[in-house]
């Protein structure tokens, strides 16, 4: 699978198998085919041996991932087909899944913005990188949707060297 200019890039280097969120001006919200996209190319890699470790990471200098592209959903709804919102979640659901059983190294650089959908497209890898400008939020609370992508179950049961510098209990 060789570079795209579509909105996720992916390409190989050496043994490390890597996917860009590539939509920078919408700070790289999900939409269903980069979700299929990603899906794909992570179940390919998944069986290559070649790929030793899976490295993600989003296009400008802004964030991760703002999430679902909520505009997207909203057009869909008005558009008279939820369908077409219930579809992407159960596709983006199947690919947090996917991914919290990964069984290569899955390291997410979770630099700037990572809110909703860009925390369960990190949260559930094995490794994810913050750093101090990195900024996670849940903004669907706002607008009264509850959480999840799995957030609210990574947040609340963080992995054991997180959990023990902060009281909290760790995950199985």
């Amino acid at each position: 699978m060789g570079e795209t200019m579509s909105d996720v890039l992916v390409r190989v280097s050496g043994a490390c198998g890597r996917i860009t969120l590539n939509r920078p001006r919408a700070l790289n919200a999900l939409n269903i085919t980069m979700v299929d996209e990603i899906h794909a190319t992570l179940s390919v890699w998944a069986k290559d041996d070649s790929i030793q470790f899976v490295l993600v990471d989003g296009a400008g200098d802004r964030g991760l991932c703002a999430g679902g592209d909520i505009r997207a959903l909203y057009n869909a709804i008005q558009n008279k087909q939820p369908e077409l919102a219930t579809e992407f979640f159960r596709r983006e659901y199947q690919l947090n899944y996917f991914i919290s059983r990964y069984p290569k190294p899955y390291v997410v650089l979770m630099g700037g913005i990572v809110m909703g959908g860009g925390i369960g497209i990190s949260s559930h890898g094995s490794h994810r990188v913050v750093t101090e400008g990195s900024q996670l939020a849940m903004p669907e609370t706002a607008i009264g949707f509850i959480p999840d992508v799995g957030g609210t179950y990574s947040l609340v049961a963080p992995p054991a060297r997180w959990a023990s510098s902060w009281g909290l209990p760790a995950a199985a």
